[in-house]
């Protein structure tokens, strides 16, 4: 058996295979609520900052302000989120309207449904070992958040 004492193939190329064939599974089934999969994810992170100034929200989510923007105007489109007066007149906040928390909570359950379905599919224990490989290298890349964004 011969063993490898170094990678083989690109790094970036293998991590954004995996990325490719994950964001294709949870989209499957969460948008059986009719939201992709990262407006699943801005939602849940306003939820659980709420009440957030924009640029607060940015730094969280390590986007750029004119990204979180685009990425929030459909979502105030449709109601499920609403921007308020901020402490002073340049300031604003977003948080979840009533409308919002309930497509959240039907997002929510097919996310549920996509998370069980992987670990059906590659074993709670090799789920387990992914979560703990990305978050230490995160960590050692510079990351400051590799929690999981949906508990």
């Amino acid at each position: 058996m011969d063993i490898q004492t170094k990678p083989r193939g690109c790094t970036s190329f293998k991590v954004r295979q995996l990325m490719r064939r994950l964001s294709t599974h949870y989209d499957a089934e969460v948008s059986k609520s009719g939201l992709k999969t990262t407006q699943y994810s801005l939602l849940s992170q306003v939820k659980r900052l709420g009440p957030v100034r924009p640029v607060d929200l940015a730094g969280e989510l390590k986007m750029t302000a004119s990204t979180l923007s685009r990425n929030l105007q459909p979502l105030i489109a449709a109601g499920w989120i609403v921007q308020s007066a901020g402490a002073d007149a340049r300031s604003l906040l977003v948080a979840l309207t009533p409308e919002g928390e309930a497509k959240w909570r039907e997002a929510q359950h097919h996310w549920k449904t996509a998370q069980q379905k992987l670990n059906a599919l590659l074993g709670v224990e090799r789920v387990l070992a992914l979560h703990q490989l990305i978050d230490e290298s995160l960590e050692l890349l510079g990351a400051d958040d590799a929690a999981d964004l949906h508990d």
